[in-house]
């Protein structure tokens, strides 16, 4: 399912317009990328967990020649699936 399908669902069980579901999509998606941009967890009782890792610098090894690769630090994001998603998945 990509976005556009995810707004139609949205909209359908909503009663809203297309344009409407996608726009409330957006923004939701926009606020928990502010968040995480700021260090900051979002939590969705029962679905998840957004969070912001840091992962420090390392050195990798490119896998065709064997030639050491520095690898940056990094922020990066992560889910964590709640309990009642994981349910859900798994019935």
């Amino acid at each position: 399912m990509n976005k556009k399908e995810l707004a139609a669902v949205v909209a359908d069980k909503c009663g809203l317009s297309n344009a409407q579901a996608g726009e409330a999509i957006e923004a939701t998606l926009d606020c928990i990328t502010h968040c995480l941009k700021n260090g900051e967890e979002v939590r969705l009782l029962g679905f998840g967990n957004f969070v912001s890792v840091h992962r420090k610098a390392r050195t990798a090894r490119n896998p065709q020649t064997g030639a050491p690769i520095d690898v940056p630090a990094a922020d990066v994001p992560k889910f964590k699936p709640g309990k009642a998603l994981k349910e859900a998945v798994n019935s």
